[in-house]
């Protein structure tokens, strides 16, 4: 566990579009979530399995890869990587927006950071 005495500062702020990609592991590109018919997550949707992991442990989408051994390999069917369910909390996705956005917390928040980094007054 971590010790949170043990730091000395902590440091926010902003994000570069760059520096997000290299965190995501893929595009978001449809709104959908969960297909109703299937109840599995729809390809390049909120819940993609391609970008965020499998949603069973050691599983890919299509189910063509099960189990174990089969460990690290990524599905030539369904593109999903066949490791454990849980990576889906870790991993991250990025959608592509036609303007750059700023989270409201940046925005409204008092002072306003986002005013405060721009120098300007409200």
């Amino acid at each position: 566990m971590i010790d949170v005495n043990e730091f000395e500062y902590m440091k926010i702020g902003l994000a570069s579009p760059d520096k997000i990609r290299s965190w995501s592991y893929g595009e978001v590109k449809k709104p959908e979530t969960i297909n109703y018919r299937t109840l599995k997550p729809e390809k390049d949707g909120l819940f993609c399995e391609r970008i965020f992991g499998p949603t069973k442990d050691w599983e890919c989408h299509c189910g063509k890869y099960k189990r174990v051994r089969y460990k690290g390999v990524v599905c030539d069917r369904c593109g999903v990587e066949v490791t454990r369910a849980k990576v889906r909390r870790e991993r991250m996705g990025h959608i592509e927006l036609a303007a750059p956005v700023s989270h409201i917390w940046y925005f409204k928040g008092i002072p306003s950071r986002m005013g405060l980094i721009l120098d300007m007054s409200p």
